[in-house]
């Protein structure tokens, strides 16, 4: 008996196979589309909080090693060990930081009041530099107009550096949030000593899901990254401006705050803080008796060797950053974002540089 069925056409097993991959497409859309709009509205609730939680996390990584000696060496007591190292954060903010950042707020607020009122004095311009070729003239013009009344002077050049005095502006502005910032970020931060095993394990397990196989690995390189820098360079660069706005603060150098923020910035990129130590000596010098002046320089010429003592106790490798890293990251960090800006920005930038070198490292190896 012959078989009668027919086969079935060719069209139609293809026309199955479409209408399954389109279904397949429409559902992982559906499914991406639902994803996306939960994705969406938790970071809107989380918008908020980020930049408390980032900087927590960079405290709770760079801080961690010294937290896990602490705990050892009390018995493996961990919630003691965060308290104290969450107290001595405190401590060191609500001090020192917040007596220099009300120290630099005084200072430009009477800087700014000497201007406007005409207090403040411009001495007469050197005449080599009234006598440069082509620039000279318009110099000494304004150099004059400065002297006559620095409140003319900067409404003349206003729209010039309108648009950086803006920026300038919001930065000093933030100052006072700055302090409040800080500590509800060492409270956060904190928190998650404790639990910071398993939120690094799964940290990589995510990356793995990302960047497979290497997320593991490139997750141990921005950790090490964060420790480097923000103990090697804005650790320091913190203990420095430290001690040396102290030091300025008690033996009543005028612009205390101001020098010191400058300090801070030079120590920070890297420069190091003796452009603004060495004139403040050499004005000490010029301006005090004989044995405060000896004193303070005695007290705060080592404060510019600090820097060669503590960089290599607190780096567990060299730093492979470059300086123009940090720069920008200095710089653009505390235009957009203040003064937390300023100790962000470089971690963040150099963390991506680190990644990204890695990244097409591994791409030339496969």
């Amino acid at each position: 008996m012959t078989d009668q069925s027919t086969p079935e056409p060719t069209s139609n097993l293809g026309s199955k196979t479409e209408s399954s991959v389109d279904a397949r497409v429409i559902d992982i859309a559906i499914r991406l589309g639902v994803l996306g709009v939960f994705a969406y509205f938790s970071l809107q609730l989380v918008a908020p909080f980020f930049a408390f939680l980032l900087w927590a996390v960079i405290l709770t990584v760079a801080l961690y090693p010294v937290y896990a000696w602490l705990a050892e060496k009390l018995g493996g007591r961990k919630a003691i060990s965060a308290t104290v190292i969450t107290l001595t954060g405190l401590a060191i903010v609500i001090g020192p930081v917040a007596v220099l950042v009300v120290s630099l707020v005084e200072t430009l607020q009477g800087l700014y009041h000497g201007i406007t009122s005409g207090g403040v004095a411009i001495p007469p311009i050197p005449p080599k530099l009234a006598d440069l070729p082509v620039v000279g003239e318009k110099i000494a013009e304004f150099w004059q107009l400065a002297g006559r009344s620095l409140e003319q002077f900067l409404t003349k050049i206003g729209p010039l550096v309108a648009p950086a005095g803006g920026k300038i502006l919001s930065v000093l502005a933030s100052l006072s949030g700055s302090v409040l910032f800080f500590i509800v970020s060492i409270i956060l931060a904190g928190c998650l000593f404790v639990p910071g095993p398993a939120l690094a394990s799964g940290a990589k397990r995510f990356a793995d899901r990302i960047i497979a196989p290497r997320g593991a690995e490139f997750v141990d390189l921005a950790g090490a990254t964060i420790r480097n820098v923000s103990r090697g360079v804005i650790g320091v660069a913190v203990i420095q401006g430290l001690l040396t706005g102290v030091l300025l603060i008690l033996f009543a150098v005028p612009m205390a705050g101001l020098l010191t923020f400058a300090a801070l910035i030079m120590c920070i990129v890297q420069i190091g803080p003796a452009l603004i130590i060495l004139p403040t000596i050499i004005w000490a010098w010029s301006s005090w008796e004989l044995l405060p002046a000896l004193l303070f320089t005695v007290l705060i010429v080592p404060v510019m060797l600090v820097d060669n003592v503590l960089r290599p106790l607190l780096m567990s490798r060299g730093l492979d950053v470059p300086m123009l890293v940090i720069l920008i990251g200095v710089l653009g960090g505390t235009l957009a974002y203040g003064l937390i800006g300023m100790f962000l920005g470089p971690v963040i930038l150099a963390v991506f540089y680190e990644l990204v070198i890695a990244w097409v490292k591994a791409g030339e190896e496969t």
